[in-house]
C-alpha cells in the first residue's frame, strides 16, 4: 500500500491504533521504568496521557490534518501525566504546529512535522538526557527526514522511522548507565515505539483492533526482544533511598484567568529557572494562558506556593515516588497489594507537619486520594461507615504534628469529630460530604500553611464543587415530581433526587447535563460497579456537544453501589 498524502482521517486511524498498542502493553513499559526514578509508572502515565489525546481527537476528528492534529495535541497537553507523558504531549504539539493550516501533508512535510515535535520536546525539558524517549524520537525523526528526500511514500518513510526507533531503543542502555546496570531499554522510548508501530500498521492498512484485544508484536531485533520480553519489574534492582527528590509534582497554572489580586507577571524563562533550583526532571510547557509543570521535588508545597504567585493552580497531582518504589519491592516479595492501603507508622524522627486521612470506597478513588497526598485511606462509604475507633487507629498510625480528616460522607462526620476530640494530637475535621468534596479539599491543602488557614481554604474549596451520584432505588416511592419504581436508577444532585428511570445511561445523562452549565470548567466522572467505558464515552460526548468548553475527565473509581459519581467544578 502506498500513501503519498496524509489527511486527518488517516492520521486519526494511525493515532487510534498506536493508542491501542500502547494500552495493550502498559505493563511491559511499566516493568522497564528505572529512569529518572524507579517508580514503575511510565507506561501508565503515557497511556493515560495518550488516552486523553485520543478522547479529544474522537470528539473533534476532521478530514483536515491540521484540525485532527490540533485536537490530539490539546488533549495530550491537558491530560499529560509524568515526565514521559509531558514529553509525549510536546512531540505532538510540535507536530501539530508544523501541520497547522494544512488539509493534508506529503511525505516530506510529515517527516518535518516529526522533527518539529522533537524540537518542541527538547525545548520543554530543562536538562535533556540522552538514552531516553527524547533520543529515540530525535534519531527516528532525523531518519524520517532523510527517508523523505528519496521517497514520496509516507508508508516507506514510516517504516524507516520505526526501524530507526527500534535501533536507537536497543542502544539506550549504552547511553544511560542505569539502564545497562539493570539490563533494560528505556521505558519511555519503548512506549513511543509501540505508538509508532501502531502508526505503521495503520498506514499499511491494518484494521483497528478492539480495545483490550492483544495485538501480535511486529518482528523486532532479537536483542531488543530479549530486553523487553521479560515482564519483570526492573525497579527491584534499585534502592528506594537513592531517590533524591521524592515527590512527582504536576500542576497547571492559569496565568491570566485568576481572579485573585496581586499576581505577578509571568516569564517562562524566569519561572523555569527558579523551579530548576527546587528539584529535577523539570518540564515547563506554556500554551496560550496555561502553563503545564512537571517536577520531581522534595518539598512540593514550596513549588506550589511559588507557582501560585503567577495565577490560579489547577489539576494538582503529587505522588510519593519512594512509596511507589517501596510498594513495588513489597509486591516482588509476595506481599499483598492491600498492604499499600494500610496505615504506615513513621518513626518519630520523621514526624510530618501534617497527616491527611480520608474515607473512600473503591480502590480507584483510594488511589487518586493517595496520589494527592492523603496518607491513610480508611475504607468506608454509604453502607459501611467507619467507627470512631477506626479513625483513632488511623490517627495513631500517623506520626504528624497535626492531622486532617476528610470524612467524605455526611453520615461519617460525627464519628470523625469524636475521634478528633479523643486524639492526643491536634485533629481538624473538614466536613466533606462526598468524594468530590474530599478531592477538592485535598487540592486546596498546603503543607506550609497554618492549620486554621488550611481549614478555611479547604472548606471554601468544597463549597465550589457540585456532586452527583447514580444508584439503584430499593423501593417504589414518590419524591416531589419524580416517580420512582423499585429497581430504577436514581440520580441525586447533592442529597436531592432529580431523576429516575430504568436505563442507567439515560438517568446518568439527565443528571449530569442538569449539573453542568456555561460556567463549568471541569467535569470528572468516576466509574463504579456497573458502569462501562461505552457509558463513559457517551457521557463525555453529551457534555462536549452541549458545553464544548467544559473539560471532561474519566476516572476508574471502583466504588460499589454507585455506577457513577460526578464532580462538577
Amino acid at each position: 500500500m502506498v500513501h503519498t498524502h496524509l489527511d486527518g482521517v488517516l492520521f486519526s486511524r494511525m493515532v487510534y491504533l498506536g493508542a491501542n498498542l500502547l494500552s495493550d502493553n502498559v505493563r511491559v513499559v511499566d516493568g522497564l521504568n528505572v529512569f529518572p526514578v524507579p517508580d514503575g509508572d511510565t507506561g501508565t502515565n503515557m497511556n493515560l496521557t495518550f488516552t486523553s489525546g485520543v478522547d479529544e481527537l474522537r470528539r473533534k476528528e476532521s478530514p483536515r490534518i491540521s484540525d485532527s492534529a490540533a485536537a490530539l495535541a490539546k488533549g495530550l497537553l491537558m491530560g499529560a501525566r509524568g515526565n514521559s507523558g509531558v514529553i509525549l504531549s510536546q512531540l505532538f504539539r510540535g507536530l501539530s504546529k508544523s501541520v497547522n493550516g494544512k488539509d493534508e501533508v506529503n511525505a516530506r512535510q510529515f517527516a518535518d512535522a516529526l522533527k518539529a515535535g522533537v524540537d518542541a520536546a527538547y525545548q520543554a525539558v530543562m536538562k535533556p538526557v540522552e538514552g531516553t524517549i527524547l533520543t529515540v524520537a530525535r534519531e527516528a525523526a532525523e531518519m524520517a527526514v532523510r527517508a523523505a528526500r528519496t521517497s514520496d511514500d509516507i508508508v516507506s518513510v514510516m517504516e524507516k522511522t520505526y526501524e530507526q526507533a527500534q535501533a536507537t531503543l536497543l542502544r539506550t542502555p549504552e547511553m544511560l548507565p542505569v539502564l545497562k546496570e539493570v539490563g533494560v531499554v528505556d521505558s519511555g522510548g519503548q512506549g513511543l515505539l509501540f505508538i509508532y508501530e501502531g502508526f505503521l500498521r495503520a498506514l499499511r492498512g491494518e484494521e483497528f483492533a478492539e480495545r483490550g484485544e492483544q495485538a501480535k508484536p511486529s518482528v523486532r531485533p532479537e536483542e531488543l526482544d530479549k530486553l523487553i520480553s521479560e515482564q519483570h519489574n526492573a525497579q527491584v534492582h534499585l534502592k528506594t533511598e537513592d531517590i533524591k527528590h521524592g515527590y512527582c509534582t504536576e500542576f497547571m497554572v492559569h496565568v491570566t484567568h485568576s481572579t485573585e489580586p496581586n499576581k505577578k507577571p509571568f516569564s517562562e524563562l524566569l519561572f523555569r529557572g527558579h523551579l530548576d533550583t527546587m528539584g529535577d526532571s523539570l518540564l515547563v510547557v506554556s500554551d496560550d494562558e496555561i502553563v503545564k509543570v512537571h517536577i520531581h521535588a522534595e518539598h512540593p508545597g514550596q513549588v506550589l506556593q511559588y507557582a501560585q504567585q503567577f495565577g490560579s493552580l489547577h489539576r494538582i497531582k503529587i505522588e510519593n515516588m519512594r512509596e511507589q518504589h517501596a510498594n513495588i519491592l513489597k509486591a516482588e516479595e509476595g506481599k499483598s497489594e492491600a498492604k499499600a492501603a494500610e496505615p504506615t507508622v513513621q518513626p518519630a524522627s520523621e514526624q510530618l507537619p501534617y497527616g491527611l486521612i480520608a474515607v473512600a470506597a473503591g480502590e480507584g478513588i483510594a488511589k487518586i486520594l493517595r496520589s494527592m497526598g492523603v496518607h491513610v485511606v480508611v475504607e468506608g462509604g454509604q453502607t459501611m461507615n467507619p467507627s470512631t475507633e477506626d479513625f483513632m487507629k488511623a490517627v495513631a498510625g500517623l506520626s504528624a504534628q497535626h492531622i486532617i480528616i476528610l470524612p467524605n460522607n455526611s453520615n461519617i462526620i460525627m464519628a470523625a469529630q469524636q475521634a478528633a476530640a479523643l486524639a492526643e494530637v491536634p485533629v481538624t475535621v473538614v466536613p466533606t460530604k462526598s468524594v468530590p468534596q474530599g478531592l477538592a479539599a485535598a487540592l486546596a491543602f498546603h503543607a506550609d500553611a497554618e492549620p486554621s488557614v488550611n481549614a478555611s481554604a479547604m472548606e471554601k474549596a468544597i463549597s465550589q464543587v457540585k456532586t452527583g451520584m447514580v444508584t439503584h432505588a430499593v423501593r417504589d416511592t414518590q419524591m416531589g415530581e419524580v416517580t420512582i419504581k423499585e429497581g430504577d436508577f436514581i440520580g441525586l444532585e447533592e442529597k436531592e433526587i432529580v431523576t429516575a428511570g430504568p436505563e442507567l445511561l439515560e438517568c446518568a445523562k439527565t443528571l449530569l447535563l442538569g449539573m453542568v452549565d456555561e460556567e463549568t470548567e471541569i467535569v470528572t466522572v468516576f466509574l463504579g460497579e456497573g458502569a462501562t467505558e461505552e457509558h463513559a464515552e457517551a457521557l463525555q460526548e453529551a457534555v462536549a456537544d452541549a458545553y464544548p468548553d467544559a473539560e471532561v475527565e474519566i476516572q476508574p473509581g471502583g466504588q460499589p453501589l454507585y455506577p457513577f459519581i460526578f464532580s462538577v467544578e
